[in-house]
């Protein structure tokens, strides 16, 4: 009778505690957690920045309840190659990526936002285009803290760039560093990885990151490994010497004991498509081997880059001002015209981007049409508006096969990149046309590739976009939905995700996600931006933490 009684008294003890509250919950929604198994029904109570549980349907209780009514509920997506860096200078709010669920962009390919010299500096105030910006830091972690101090609604990190360390030391100059220099850019290396960056980036088709040999890029690579961080490399030559440029990037993950990343892997030009068949079978193979080799796509058959790299190397050596200087001379002028070699065909080839106002008119046209309306050869027309544009002239290339954007996505090792800024749809950003990968590249693994054509299954796409890149950047805390990660989370509707950017509209939003949070704010509500900016700077794996650093 006693014992009873104690029993009794217990019971209502227990009954009697007050029931957690939650900031926010996540109620009925269908959980694709990252790992790429199953999805399941559940709830998500979220406390501050963090996902503080994950219960069964009904079972938490918070100050405000999110019904997502059995929609998907994913990690927030990590975009591998984000040109966001100026976008977001003019507007934190990142809309064309939020509104597909990206909560993380991935700066820096081959050149980032620091460190910089004081000439560098000027350099990068005088070459603005239609977005003006102060240049108030000098580090890369200078610049990614600046961003989260002056208000971003997506999380930013960045690699630091192998071009911008060579500028930094050795300015545009097409020669091997000598000892000295090489060591100044390595303690630069170690600088930007111990202030957070997530690894060392190349981009070898440009000037003046092509100018590093193997044997450079390798003691780089070394320094970022030390600090257990990535190579990654927009690799010499997608086209014609594609297996020899992978085979470059193989020999450095492997050489400096590094995990290594292809940019925007693919096999550029028609007669190059047939390559890329044995590419995976060379990244499998060092897979196989041991080697951490992995690639990023965007999921588009068109890349986008300048009109210039059609130029002869010789034209285009020192960077784009000595490129315009050259050309700008008559014998010069002649000689890049007599000599050019389109590395694809021009009837490929799309304007989108002009420096000056009055060449704005050719947006949307093709390279012939262009020639055809000045009466000039195509080869002319190349070389003499880059001149009067005084720019490298942003292009569009229909260079890619739709079949092998298929097979990559297929590959488990690829993530997914936009190699684009972030936008909103009107004010300065429409004076320029875009690649509509800036605001469908993500929501078409959901729709396209997934749902409609069933390349992948969703929740292997989710694993493409969250798990496997935190994984491959060592990012502590993201990419998953799990108590105590990071509350980055994305709610879409998997019947109604949906690209509507097209080349000749590119400026359009993508649909279908409902609710975006970013680091536990609500950004995206009911489709519609907040205009909260929770973003972070997400510090890699070689941060140290210096005296007045922000966490």
């Amino acid at each position: 009778m006693r014992m009873t009684a104690i029993l009794a008294v217990f019971v209502l003890l227990a009954s009697c505690q007050p029931e957690v509250q939650y900031d926010i919950v996540l109620k009925n929604g269908i959980i694709y957690d990252g790992n790429g198994g199953s999805p399941f029904s559940a709830d998500i109570g979220i406390n501050g920045d963090t996902i503080a549980t994950i219960a069964e349907t009904g079972a938490l209780s918070g100050t405000e309840v999110v019904d997502v009514n059995g929609l998907a509920v994913a990690p927030g997506f990590i975009n591998m190659l984000s040109w966001a860096n100026v976008s977001l200078l003019e507007d934190g709010r990142s809309q064309s990526d939020i509104r597909q669920g990206v909560t993380l962009e991935v700066m820096g390919e081959g050149r980032s936002m620091g460190p910089l010299s004081a000439d560098m500096k000027q350099e990068m105030l005088n070459n603005q285009g239609d977005i003006k910006f102060d240049v108030p830091w000098m580090t890369l972690g200078e610049y990614l803290q600046y961003l989260e101090d002056k208000g971003v609604s997506t999380n930013v990190t960045s690699f630091v760039g192998n071009g911008t360390l060579r500028r930094h030391v050795i300015g545009y100059e097409n020669r091997p560093a000598t000892a000295e220099e090489l060591e100044k850019m390595k303690q630069l290396t170690a600088q930007a990885m111990e202030e957070g960056a997530v690894g060392i980036s190349s981009s070898l088709l440009y000037a003046p990151s092509m100018y590093a040999s193997t044997e450079e890029l390798i003691e780089l690579a070394k320094v970022s490994g030390e600090h257990n961080g990535m190579y990654i490399s927009h690799i010499r030559n997608e086209g014609d010497q594609l297996l020899e440029s992978l085979d470059e990037l193989i020999h450095i993950g492997k050489e400096a004991d590094v995990r290594a990343e292809v940019y925007h892997l693919k096999a550029s030009a028609k007669h190059n498509w047939n390559k890329l068949d044995v590419a995976i079978e060379k990244i499998d193979s060092a897979r196989n081997a041991g080697l951490d080799i992995t690639a990023d796509i965007y999921t588009y058959n068109a890349s986008s880059t300048g009109l210039h790299v059609q130029l002869p190397d010789w034209a285009r050596e020192g960077g784009i001002a000595a490129m315009l200087e050259r050309l700008a001379d008559p014998a010069n002028r002649k000689k890049a015209i007599g000599e050019l070699e389109f590395r694809n065909a021009p009837e490929t080839i799309l304007l989108v981007g002009f420096r000056t106002g009055k060449l704005r008119k050719y947006i949307g046209k093709y390279l012939p049409e262009v020639a055809q309306e000045l009466g000039k050869s195509v080869e002319e027309t190349l070389v003499d508006l880059i001149v009067e544009d005084g720019s490298r002239i942003q292009v569009v290339y229909f260079s890619m096969s739709e079949d092998n954007i298929k097979k990559k996505l297929a590959q488990p090792w690829v993530s997914i990149c936009s190699d684009a800024g972030s936008y909103t749809n009107e004010g300065v950003f429409v004076k320029q046309s875009t690649h509509p990968r800036a605001y469908g590249s993500f929501i078409r693994v959901l729709g396209k590739f997934a749902r409609d054509e069933g390349v992948i299954s969703l929740e292997e796409g989710i694993r493409r976009m969250t798990s496997l890149p935190a994984e491959n950047l060592k990012l502590i805390d993201r990419g998953r939905l799990a108590e105590g990660y990071f509350a980055d989370i994305v709610v879409f509707d998997p019947k109604k995700v949906n690209d509507k950017a097209t080349f000749t509209d590119p400026h359009q939003y993508a649909e279908g996600v409902v609710h975006v949070f970013v680091n536990g704010g609500h950004v995206l509500k009911d489709g519609e931006h907040t205009g909260a900016t929770p973003g972070r700077f997400v510090k890699g794996p070689g941060y140290i933490e210096k005296k007045n650093d922000k966490p």
